[in-house]
């Protein structure tokens, strides 16, 4: 079953991209999680504040990338996107802005009552560089650069921003977390284009699958994922992880299989497009187990 012919309700499911979120959430426990094992305490007020931002701003991000893409007609047959479903691109984008809105106000009230605007500043870095991915007149995920952009706010800009909100300390600490989470979070959008690759060709889209073709990105895909977990490893070995952060080799089955599922399925949208989400899983899952072994 195609997406075209999908249930109405399954089509708002794909839209509204619930599994998406996870992106919004690991950050921000794995720097809590490493301030929590530095002074043994937690602001929870600042936490759920800065959760609930984070939330909102990836809604915004969302929505905006339906909207930006339906000015380039490359989700001209994606039938879940939010424009094509509602038909309505200008109600789109208001509400998206609404949704950014409401995020910066939390992150102005953690600024107001910490007397500090770094976190602000960190966010509002991050939301900038998430405009030109598909903002015009950057457009930048057009040019293949979309898993840097991805990396760099979700990885280093993301956990130190939920770092610093629980210390108002800079350490180099959180790096090699930063960039593990980073890698895994520009893997799930290096994923999503397995199945859009003549989309993206028809629009001009530069994205890292259509240069590479599928069957050449699917026998990336497990250096990828080796390289993040020898990341790991090497990090212990050097000690700058603690020798809990082996947890998180109990997702390495669900990197086994998204390599396993690709390699199969590369060159049948309709069959490898289920690959993003075992993406999203392997992030959340080895993200929430990195964190819970920076606690030990």
């Amino acid at each position: 079953m195609t997406t075209q012919t999908l249930p109405t309700h399954k089509l708002w499911f794909a839209a509204l991209k619930p599994p998406m979120y996870s992106v919004a959430v690991i950050p921000i426990w794995v720097g809590s999680a490493i301030a929590w094992s530095e002074q043994q305490q937690l602001n929870i007020p600042i936490f759920w504040t800065f959760l609930s931002a984070a939330i909102l701003i990836i809604a915004w991000l969302n929505l905006t990338n339906d909207v930006f893409d339906a000015d380039t007609g490359i989700d001209v047959n994606k039938a879940h996107s939010l424009v094509n479903l509602t038909g309505n691109q200008s109600l789109i984008f208001w509400l998206a802005n609404g949704f950014l809105g409401l995020g910066c106000l939390g992150l102005v009230a953690i600024a107001w009552w910490q007397q500090d605007v770094t976190v602000l500043a960190l966010i509002l870095l991050s939301c900038f560089l998430g405009y030109t991915y598909q903002g015009p007149p950057f457009r930048l995920g057009y040019q293949g650069l979309g898993e840097l952009i991805c990396f760099i706010t979700f990885g280093p800009l993301a956990v130190f921003a939920a770092y610093y909100s629980q210390t108002q300390t800079w350490s180099t600490r959180p790096l090699p977390a930063a960039i593990i989470i980073g890698l895994t979070t520009s893997l799930i959008l290096f994923c999503s284009h397995f199945h859009q690759i003549a989309d993206d060709l028809s629009a001009g889209k530069r994205s890292p699958i259509a240069r590479l073709g599928t069957a050449r990105g699917a026998r990336l895909l497990p250096w990828i994922c080796g390289g993040i977990f020898g990341l790991i490893l090497m990090f212990m070995v050097f000690k700058l992880f603690g020798h809990g952060v082996v947890l998180s080799f109990v997702s390495l089955p669900l990197a086994i299989h998204l390599c396993r599922h690709v390699w199969r399925y590369h060159d049948q949208p309709d069959l490898v497009k289920d690959c993003k989400f075992i993406a999203v899983g392997l992030h959340f899952v080895s993200g929430l187990l990195l964190g819970i072994g920076l606690l030990a």
